[in-house]
């Protein structure tokens, strides 16, 4: 029988404090993460139809040993609870769960085995002296044992790890129509909510709730994504993601809705103002966006899929770091995304975002210096190289297999052949192998530096096309298609010199005749290309007018793709579904890490941002007043026109402005007088 907690759930409730200790549940460490991304990607639906995503999902242990040893002084007590089956040993003695044990004085031993079949097995630990935290360590009866993982989320006994506490908050309708029959309600922004609905008389049921991103999508009721028919008064709303929600066949009067809107509060720590009201709004409606996606994970939009997809989490690091600067979502993404080993299947089924979710692990640590999570994550870096090794061809270049998805972007490639693109970024991996396997071993036997540049000597040999001044998607094919895909990941990774760089602008950044990205999703890569070489007043340009007209949409988040050319119904269908686009994709959300990160210009110079640098460009923008994140800190500027002012909160950075270097020390402004934009 499943052990009950005999405590009863407080709201507000201290966590468990005992001589300034605090207690935490316990799992097996990265166990917690998988279990939740199962949740999250079992959490699609589609037109009545649950859709759980169709990769392979791992799941958490069933049954694990906890354990620690204490050199007691006097005797003390402590009590487990768990919501799992399973029993206390205090030096191999068994007790339950829940009783208030006494043991000491002298060497003991606590182990804790905890079984659950429906969910994720946990256990607290409350005690003076001994209690659950850092020093548990973990065991699945295989292997070594593991330090137990935790998080300051839970830390009540009252509390579930199997459930994660979403924070919750009612939203009124901001208008009610009559519209095509039935009642058109606008909430002023998307939710993931719960529609309530105030007046549930029998006689107004049945009735429809048509949901939609757009109006035109609720008022669609043979089309929209997502419906449901209540028949009684106490049947369940779902919750769904959506702004408009349209009742057909009701009048206004007979119904009163309102919204539960159910998110994760992470603290926004960054902040733009500007006298330019569109970048202002570019601004806003990217942290709206961000925000939405920014649950237990990072997930690529709320309303059709809701799953984890490497390559749209990737750039949610970035724009994290420089937005919210919460560690803990990087580390769960991460996490959910890899699930355990063996692999058994590329992330997300796709070859390119298992070789981001490498390179994932160097960014996250060069922002956060978190040592130990490089430490627990490199060996599963380890066995996915060797996963991605084991589909090279004879070139030593990497090929897909049938069940791979070879991606990059929603674009026309020649993927004849090995693609160049997939090339470059295992060269990358190649290389952030090498510097993960100094940081958890402290020595680099793995050859990995010489895999690398072998690699790209082959890149050079097999896809360079000098009469071009390009690399081409694939040789094999000898069609010699050349996209800015490949290109741009040759600049963006850092894998050419500046002269090779400014070619590849020239002949394929600035050449209309390269087929145009449409996707927010690679713009970000192109965009920061181009700030890379130097052309921010083009970045700004290209910023302005593709957000811009992603504004004038007036949906309040970003597009997942967005074509100005198409003015009617066909620019909310993607993937053959006439509502099949997400109108709030986080991968839109790159505006945000982009002014950051070169418009403000601040970049860590070293490791967890020990150091740190403010390379600012006021000139290009109009008056602005910006707040920018560092690890532990923040960064303000302010900009009337004429004097540009920086301070940041802690030591450690420099200001870099008209080719004079200014130390920033903690509190204390520094005023400069600007230049005109033509001397930056």
């Amino acid at each position: 029988m499943i052990t009950e907690l005999k405590e009863i759930k407080k709201k507000g409730a201290r966590c468990a404090r005992t001589e300034e200790k605090m207690a935490y549940w316990l799992w097996y460490p990265g166990d917690f993460e998988i279990y939740h991304a199962l949740l999250q990607n079992f959490s699609r639906e589609e037109r009545g139809f649950d859709w759980p995503a169709f990769w392979y999902q791992a799941d958490c242990r069933r049954n694990v040993r906890f354990s620690r040893e204490y050199e007691l002084e006097k005797e003390t007590e402590f009590t487990v609870y768990s919501h799992s089956q399973g029993y206390v040993t205090i030096n191999g003695r068994k007790r339950l769960f829940g009783e208030k044990l006494t043991c000491g004085p002298g060497r003991v031993r606590v182990e804790i085995f905890a079984g659950r079949l429906d969910a994720l097995p946990a256990v607290f630990v409350e005690g003076e002296r001994i209690c659950s935290g850092a020093g548990w360590e973990a065991w699945d009866f295989t292997g070594e044992t593991q330090e137990a993982g935790w998080s300051a989320r839970y830390c009540k006994k009252e509390q579930d790890p199997a459930v994660w506490e979403y924070e919750s908050v009612r939203v009124k309708p901001v208008s009610e129509t009559e519209k095509n029959g039935g009642i058109l309600y606008d909430f002023g922004r998307e939710l993931t909510a719960v529609v309530h609905l105030g007046a549930r008389e029998a006689s107004v049921f049945p009735l429809t709730l048509c949901y939609g991103e757009s109006e035109a999508e609720a008022l669609d009721t043979e089309y929209c994504y997502y419906s449901q028919t209540l028949h009684a008064p106490e049947e369940p709303v779902r919750k769904r993601a959506f702004r408009y929600v349209f009742v057909p066949g009701k009048r206004a009067g007979e119904l009163e809705a309102e919204a539960e809107h159910f998110y994760v509060d992470i603290p926004v720590k960054a902040d733009f103002k500007s006298k330019d009201r569109q970048l202002e709004q570019i601004w806003q409606v990217c942290e709206e966006t961000f925000r939405l996606c920014s649950g237990v994970f990072f997930i690529d939009g709320i309303k059709r899929d809701r799953w984890i997809w490497s390559g749209d989490a990737l750039q949610s690091y970035l724009v994290n770091f420089y937005l919210m600067f919460d560690e803990e979502i990087n580390k769960r993404t991460i996490l959910g995304l890899r699930g355990d080993d063996p692999v058994r299947q590329h992330i997300n089924t796709i070859v390119d975002y298992s070789m981001y979710w490498i390179i994932s692990l160097d960014w996250h640590y060069q922002r956060t210096g978190d040592l130990d999570f490089v430490r627990m994550t490199y060996p599963k870096a380890v066995s996915m190289m060797e996963f991605l090794e084991k589909q090279l061809d004879e070139n030593g270049f990497l090929v897909g297999r049938p069940g791979d998805w070879i991606f990059i972007d929603w674009a026309e490639m020649d993927k004849g052949g090995p693609l160049c693109a997939e090339q470059m970024l295992l060269a990358v991996c190649y290389r952030t192998m090498e510097k993960l396997e100094r940081l958890a071993t402290g020595e680099a036997a793995g050859g990995y530096a010489g895999k690398a540049e072998a690699l790209l000597e082959k890149i050079e040999r097999f896809y360079w096309l000098e009469e071009r001044q390009a690399y081409i998607d694939c040789f094999s094919t000898g069609k010699n298609s050349v996209t800015r895909h490949a290109n741009i990941f040759a600049v963006f990774f850092g894998l050419v010199g500046r002269e090779r760089a400014e070619a590849i602008y020239t002949h394929v950044l600035a050449n209309d005749r390269v087929p145009q990205i449409t996707t927010p999703y690679f713009k970000f890569y192109e965009l920061e290309v181009l700030c890379r070489l130097g052309r921010l007043a083009e970045v700004l340009e290209r910023m302005k007018a593709y957000w811009g007209a992603i504004l004038q949409e007036d949906t309040g988040a970003v597009w997942e793709e967005y074509d100005p050319a198409q003015t009617g119904p066909e620019r909310y269908a993607m993937y053959g579904d006439r509502y099949g686009k997400s109108l709030c994709h986080a991968w839109g959300a790159s505006p945000i890490y982009l002014l950051g990160r070169y418009f403000m210009g601040v970049a860590g110079t070293a490791v967890a941002d020990e150091t740190f640098e403010v390379c600012p460009h006021p000139e290009l923008l109009e008056p602005f007043c910006a707040a920018v994140p560092v690890k532990n800190g923040l960064v303000r500027l302010n900009s009337d026109g004429k004097t540009l002012t920086v301070c940041a909160d802690r030591d450690g950075g420099v200001l870099r402005y008209g080719g004079v270097e200014y130390v920033l020390q903690a509190g204390r402004e520094v005023r400069v007088e600007m230049q005109r934009p033509e001397s930056v």
